[in-house]
């Protein structure tokens, strides 16, 4: 039952914020600083996926349409249905937050490492979550704006030309100058890692600090902060059967269901962070408590099932698939997801 210490270090970063919230002047230097970590960071995400490699991959069509459809339509469906358990389980602005994880794409890199552990078609699972990346980019925001209103700003023109100059700029700056900076990129991966969380870091602190000053955690009791969480084993056992009997039920092989079930039922906090800065502001804080609590629950218990799918008896018969997608990513190098 693994512990991400990433997620401690976003704990201890909450603290800070509870204990030192930025104040004052102190509060437009620390949102441009924000600002300017989210945008580098959509940058790098850029420079690092390679357009091309991933769309040879579509080949490969139908796992890909089905961890999408996962990704971007049934999660959103739950999320939506959620809103029945407001004000039982759930308050509106966690019930916000809710909706928001269900909103933000995939992960790239742990979907891989379950799926190798599981002996799934890891070829797959590195196109399946650049898919899920490149159609978050502009799909996140865009459902975000639609489905959460005016906790995200809505379609309101402002909110427009804060994805567009702080999410899309950024990434499309970052493809466009790929051929020159890509190979820059792949050799410092570890210290650009450290830059990416470093940022993220800031971005949580600004947005809990805002939280703070804003007295938003006297409106969170601990009965639900329990409420979410059971909501959100709820989700994640959900998603987790859904994508992993009707992947079976589609005809897919054994190797392709546990792609579609490591890459279908889980979010991304390294995407899901820095969207919500951008799309709720000051009101970050809550919108992204449920996504750092579904992170750390979703790696728990993928971890639980990859491990025990890697005792599977071996299935020679790969899917039909699987071949076609073999090499289409091998050699890429996911972002940070």
């Amino acid at each position: 039952m693994p512990v991400d210490p990433y997620v401690l270090l976003l704990l201890a970063t909450v603290g800070l914020a509870a204990l030192l919230p930025v104040r004052g002047t102190a509060v437009g230097i620390a949102s441009g600083a924000s600002t300017a970590a989210v945008a580098f960071l959509f940058f790098l995400y850029g420079a690092r996926l390679s357009t091309r490699e991933a769309l040879e991959g579509l080949r490969h069509w139908r796992l890909h349409l089905t961890v999408l459809a996962c990704t971007f339509l049934v999660f959103p469906l739950l999320g939506l249905a959620a809103r029945g358990l407001v004000p039982v389980l759930l308050t509106d602005p966690l019930h916000q937050g809710l909706l928001f994880l269900t909103l933000v794409p995939s992960t790239i890199q742990s979907s891989i490492a379950l799926t190798s552990i599981a002996r799934g078609n890891v070829p797959a699972a590195i196109c399946a979550g650049s898919f899920s990346s490149l159609v978050g980019i502009v799909l996140t925001p865009l459902l975000a704006a639609a489905l959460l209103g005016g906790a995200a700003g809505g379609f309101s023109a402002d909110s427009v030309v804060r994805i567009v100059l702080h999410l899309l700029v950024p990434f499309a700056a970052g493809q466009l100058l790929r051929r020159w900076i890509g190979g820059f990129v792949a050799r410092h991966r570890k210290v650009l890692g450290l830059v990416d969380r470093g940022s993220i870091l800031l971005v949580v602190y600004t947005a809990f600090s805002a939280g703070m000053v804003q007295g938003v955690w006297h409106r969170v009791s601990p009965a639900r902060l329990a409420g979410l969480l059971a909501v959100e084993a709820v989700l994640l056992a959900v998603m987790l059967a859904l994508t992993w009997y009707g992947a079976r039920a589609l005809g897919f092989g054994r190797a392709d269901r546990i792609t579609i079930q490591f890459a279908g039922s889980k979010k991304s906090l390294a995407a899901g962070l820095p969207m919500a800065s951008v799309l709720f502001g000051a009101h970050a804080s809550l919108a992204v408590l449920p996504l750092m609590l579904f992170h750390q629950m979703q790696l728990m218990v993928c971890a639980v099932i990859a491990r025990r799918r890697s005792r599977d008896p071996h299935e020679d018969a790969a899917s039909p698939g699987r071949t076609a997608a073999s090499g289409a990513g091998a050699g890429t190098a996911p972002p940070s997801g």
